[in-house]
Order: C-alpha cells, then sequence, then structure tokens
C-alpha cells in the first residue's frame, strides 16, 4: 500500500520569501489539499555562514500572510517542531546524516577524501587546457576505510565524496511536469556528501530528509534538475524508494529573462507593503504555470484546490505580469466589505500622517468614491490625501494659476459664500450654485473659474471632480485652505 501523499516546501533562511519560492510553496500546499495529504515545512539552513533566525521568520511569517497553513514542520509562532519525523530544522539533524553517511562508508558506497583545494585546482587546470568538463580524480576512492580512519585520527582534513558508478548508469523518472527524463551518471563525478568540518551538503541532507519525512512528491524549480541525479543516486545508495518528481518551469521578468530584483521588488514582503491582498498574490502566481481547466481567472485557495491537478502544470516559462497582479489585485479590494477595507487602508493613512473624520457614514462614501481607482492598497494614500484633514499644500503647477488676472477675486468670493453659509456640508448642487454666482460676480469661466477654485480646495489645479470632494470637506476645511491660498495669492 501506498504511503499517504506527502509534500514538502524546503526554503534556506537566507533571504525573503520570492514569487518563484511562493509559487513553490502554493504549488506543494494545493497538491496535498487536493490529495487530503500533509503539507511539511522544512528549513535547509545548513549553509550557517548565510542563514538567519530572521529570515527564518520572516519566511513562516509569509507563508502565513498567504493562507498556506502546513500540518508539519516549524510552528510560525513558536518556532518548535510540530510532527513525528523532526527535528524540522537540518541545523538539528547533524547526527542523523553523519548516521547515513558512516552507512554509506561501511558499505563502500563513499570514502573519505583527502585531496587538498590546491590539488583540485591542478585538476580543474588541467580540465580546463584539455577542453573537457571537470571531474574530480580522487586517489582515495579505493583507499581501506581502516586506513582512512588512521588518517584521520592522525589529524588529516577529509571530505566524505559518494561513489559515482564507474560505468554509465541511466537514472530515469518520470517528471510530472516535463515527461520522460533520463540522466547519466556521468554527468558527475564523486561528489561530496559531508565537507571536511562534518556539515552535510545540501543533496545528501535533501535526500536523507525526505526519505526519513516520507515526502512522497517533489515539485520544485527546474534549477534543481541537476541535483536530481545526485539525490537519485543517494536514494539508491541508502536503499530508498525515491519520490515522484516534478520540476516547475522558471519565471521570467518583463525582459524575458529569469526575474530577478534586478526587473523589480519580487518578494512577498516587498507586496505585503506595498498592498497586494494574499489572495490576490496566490491567485496571481498560482496562474505562472498552471491553468484553471475551467478557463477562470479569479480563483480563491479552495477553488484552486478543488480543480488543481498536476496535468495542468506548464513546462513553458511564463513571464510575470505585473499589469495582471494589479488587475487581479483591484477585483479582490472590490470585494472587500467597507470596513474591513478602511481597516486595511488606515495603516497606510497613518503611515502618511492623514487625518480623516471619524465617521462610518463619511468613511463608506470616501470608499465609494475612490475603490473603483485602488489597484493595490497604498494607491489610496495619493488617492485620499486631498480629503485629509491635516493635509494641504501648494503645489508648484499652482502658482501659475494664482497669477492670473482674477484669481484673488475668485478665491476672495469664494471664502465669502463659505462664510456666509450655515451648512457644515455643502451638497453638489450648492457647489454649483456657488459656481455660477463667482463666474457672474467676477466674470471669469472656464479654466479662470475652476482653476483658482481648485488650487484653493486640493492645492493644484488637476486633479480628481470637484463635485465628488466637497460633499466629503466640511465648510470648515474648506474656508482654511481658501485662506491659506488667498494669503499666497496677495
Amino acid at each position: 500500500m501506498s504511503n499517504p501523499v506527502t509534500v514538502r516546501f524546503a526554503p534556506s533562511p537566507t533571504g525573503s520569501l520570492h514569487i518563484g519560492g511562493a509559487r513553490t510553496a502554493l504549488y506543494n500546499y494545493l497538491f496535498a489539499k487536493k490529495n487530503n495529504g500533509t503539507f511539511l515545512v522544512r528549513i535547509e539552513d545548513t549553509d550557517q555562514s548565510r542563514s538567519t533566525a530572521l529570515s527564518m521568520k520572516t519566511i513562516l511569517a509569509d507563508l502565513t500572510w498567504l493562507g498556506l497553513s502546513w500540518q508539519e514542520g516549524i510552528d510560525a509562532n513558536t518556532l518548535a517542531d510540530i510532527g513525528t519525523t523532526g527535528p524540522y530544522k537540518q541545523s538539528e539533524r547533524q547526527d542523523i546524516y553523519k548516521t547515513y553517511a558512516d552507512k554509506l562508508l561501511a558499505e563502500g558506497k563513499a570514502y573519505y577524501c583527502f585531496l587538498t583545494d590546491e590539488e583540485m585546482d591542478v585538476q580543474r587546470a588541467q580540465a580546463k587546457a584539455e577542453k573537457r568538463p571537470y571531474k574530480v580524480n580522487s586517489p582515495y576512492r579505493d583507499l581501506p576505510l581502516d586506513e582512512a580512519k588512521r588518517k584521520l585520527d592522525n589529524g588529516d582534513a577529509a571530505t566524505v565524496r559518494y561513489k559515482t558508478p564507474l560505468n554509465q548508469q541511466d537514472f530515469e523518472f518520470n517528471d510530472l511536469v516535463r515527461g520522460h527524463i533520463s540522466l547519466p551518471s556521468t554527468m558527475v563525478g564523486d561528489f561530496v556528501i559531508l565537507r571536511s568540518d562534518g556539515m552535510p551538503v545540501y543533496n545528501f541532507c535533501c535526500a536523507v530528509d525526505d526519505a526519513l519525512m516520507k515526502i512522497t512528491h517533489v515539485f520544485r524549480g527546474e534549477e534543481h534538475l541537476p541535483n536530481t541525479l545526485r539525490q537519485l543516486m543517494i536514494y539508491q545508495g541508502l536503499g530508498f524508494v525515491p519520490p515522484q518528481f516534478g520540476h516547475l518551469s522558471i519565471i521570467l521578468g518583463e525582459s524575458r529573462k529569469k526575474l530577478s530584483k534586478r526587473d523589480q521588488d519580487v518578494s512577498c514582503e516587498d507586496f505585503r507593503q506595498k498592498g497586494y491582498l494574499p489572495e490576490a498574490l496566490n491567485n496571481a502566481i498560482a496562474l505562472l504555470g498552471w491553468s484553471d481547466p475551467k478557463g477562470r481567472d479569479i480563483l480563491t485557495l479552495d477553488e484552486m484546490s478543488e480543480v488543481f491537478e498536476v496535468k495542468n502544470l506548464n513546462a513553458a516559462a511564463p513571464v510575470f505580469d505585473l499589469k495582471k497582479l494589479n488587475w487581479i489585485n483591484a477585483q479582490y479590494i472590490r470585494k472587500l466589505s467597507p470596513k474591513v477595507l478602511w481597516s486595511k487602508l488606515l495603516p497606510y493613512f497613518q503611515a502618511a500622517k492623514l487625518t480623516f473624520p471619524d465617521d462610518l457614514s463619511w468613511q463608506n462614501n470616501a470608499l465609494a468614491l475612490f475603490t473603483p481607482e485602488l489597484e493595490t492598497l497604498d494607491n489610496a494614500v495619493a488617492l485620499f490625501t486631498p480629503l485629509a484633514e491635516n493635509q494641504f499644500t501648494l503645489a508648484d503647477d499652482a502658482k501659475e494659476v494664482l497669477g492670473f488676472d482674477k484669481s484673488f477675486a475668485v478665491i476672495s468670493t469664494w471664502l465669502e459664500y463659505l462664510d456666509q453659509t450655515d451648512k457644515e456640508v455643502l451638497t453638489e448642487q450648492d457647489f454649483n450654485d456657488a459656481l455660477d454666482a463667482i463666474k457672474v460676480q467676477c466674470e471669469v469661466k472656464g479654466k479662470f473659474l475652476f482653476m483658482p477654485i481648485r488650487v484653493a480646495i486640493i492645492g493644484k489645479p488637476h486633479g480628481p471632480e470637484l463635485k465628488q470632494l466637497i460633499p466629503l470637506l466640511s465648510c470648515t476645511v474648506l474656508k482654511n485652505r481658501a485662506k491659506v491660498t488667498l494669503k499666497a495669492c496677495s
């Protein structure tokens, strides 16, 4: 009987979670959920010089923000192990790796290699001169284990290398994304599984962990294909049954090269700070190499997991389309209730030090005006700034308008109108009536009427429709702004 489906996402905590990693985690999550399986998160932190606790916490926080809950691995809050096959940080599994390395050594499938860096440099130079790929040629391959241990006891430093087959052996498997793949053993020479300081290398850890954690399927980026050959050798040497592999396409940037930070911000943290919703980001990255069989562009996590099939994964490299992400994000923003949307916008307003009326009706009216224009949450700052009670500055392009012959008269008449009204807020009709009166009294029309009024209301001659803003600005705010503008005009 086959093992129940278990998949893993195994990031290295050496940076933030980028779009490619988030997509890998998402596909693993969807596959597990679709098959009633287990989604496991393991931390591959054997690179002690680059791994940090902060990076690990950030990655786990990003996965949590995306809603990709896991049943086994490192708890995002306590960082404790959850599950029965831990520890889930590779740095805490040193004894396990040593046990399996010793097994390979005892069975003659691995050996201690005492080659120095200088000796290997000579071999590399010779390979380069002969225009052939470099493969290590170790004179210690057949050194008896007891002799190797005596050298170690004498203080000699050694790595542990896995013995690749002397005669070509093809390692074949059916890639879940790419179909049949055959990797000849001659692609690699004897490779290191333990460094001279005893620290295991990636491929050895990965193979041992996947076997002991009962991983049944491995979905990862296609850049890992060269690692698969080494890992299959280790599975074979240890008598483990390998998982099924699926190597996902790389994601291209707009330059049609591999997506990188040179193209744009590509980490989940970047997108979160800019005001993308996790539901939208999941939706957008799911479509980078997978297609909904029903042809939908907007899908929730639950909807995706219901229809997720490996056969719908595409091996062709997709292009990350920021415009498509913005459109998807806008659709999710519009689905939010006014109360929820306002709560999500508040941190952006507070960071920009914008103050608005603490009035639910006012907030709903303001949202009704601007939500159709929102693509990201941080867009709201620029849109809502003209409504902020504590923000009013005259833009540079307002100076020309204030220099019009009759701008002073127009703004003075506008202020007089505001002083005379007993209303707290003007209606759109009130505003139209005021414009008609100013037009007649000051004998102006067109831009010589509208631009000075606009500057007196929002501080610049261009912007949103004033008739929409007026009902959202109190007469007190309008008066204060008119006085500041009039002073600049005189």
